[in-house]
């Protein structure tokens, strides 16, 4: 190769040569998970969510009820679960499918 700073690797899937940076960017967009809420919006880390229906917490003794507001969520690379912190549950994962984005 030339004289450039970069090093180029072989992309098998375009079968091009391109910088590895390029090449990393690539492979990790297409590994993105989009995690979307019960009615389509794309959820983000550090979105605030909305409880759609009342859920009993297994381990907490307790229910989060309809409209519970939670704030600040963690994506977990699956397509489905949030990571949540709310008062008095620690280690809180919900499904996508029970919020709706704030």
């Amino acid at each position: 190769m030339s004289g450039d700073d970069e090093d180029y690797v072989y992309d098998e899937d375009s079968g091009e040569w391109m910088p590895a940076s390029e090449l990393a960017a690539k492979r990790a967009a297409e590994g993105a998970v989009e995690v979307r809420d019960a009615v389509g919006n794309l959820l983000a880390d550090g979105d605030s969510v909305t409880l759609i229906k009342d859920l009993t917490v297994k381990g907490a003794g307790q229910t989060l009820k309809q409209g519970t507001v939670i704030p600040s969520i963690r994506l977990t690379g699956d397509a489905q679960e949030i990571d949540c912190k709310y008062p008095g549950i620690k280690g809180l994962v919900l499904r996508a499918e029970f919020v709706r984005k704030r």
